[in-house]
């Protein structure tokens, strides 16, 4: 018998150093699959990159960006109110543009049996 399919949704984290220019880099992935109580985010920041798109980007303000949705997924302290939040509401924090550098793409949905897996899995498709 095989696994139950799970719906999940995700955003695609983009890094957008000059929106005059609507230039961006995807820098993570964030999943949400409501039936398991799942959220989580996978990032990788490509430096020379990221720097190619903008030399006067702050690579470090892009990581500390990307670490606090980590920090939102996780429930941390950190993350303030939005980390104390049901899981669905913290998945819509992270979609919802917070940041000037660092902003969500569309949410696209799909279906899995491992969203952890599922997760990375975008995180290679997206990112690289």
């Amino acid at each position: 018998m095989s696994a139950a399919r799970l719906a999940y949704q995700y955003v695609a984290l983009r890094c957008v150093p000059r929106p005059d220019r609507e230039e961006f880099l995807n820098v993570g992935v964030a999943l949400y699959c409501q039936s398991v109580e799942f959220l989580d985010v996978a990032w990788h920041v490509d430096r020379a990159r990221l720097s190619a798109l903008d030399p006067r980007l702050d690579l470090d303000q892009v990581c500390s960006a990307l670490e606090f949705a980590r920090s939102v997924c996780a429930g941390d302290e950190r993350a303030g109110e939005a980390g104390q939040r049901p899981l669905g509401q913290r998945f819509g924090f992270l979609r919802a543009p917070r940041s000037t550098v660092v902003q969500p793409g569309p949410v696209h949905g799909g279906l899995t049996t491992d969203p952890g897996r599922q997760l990375e899995r975008l995180l290679t498709a997206y990112v690289g």
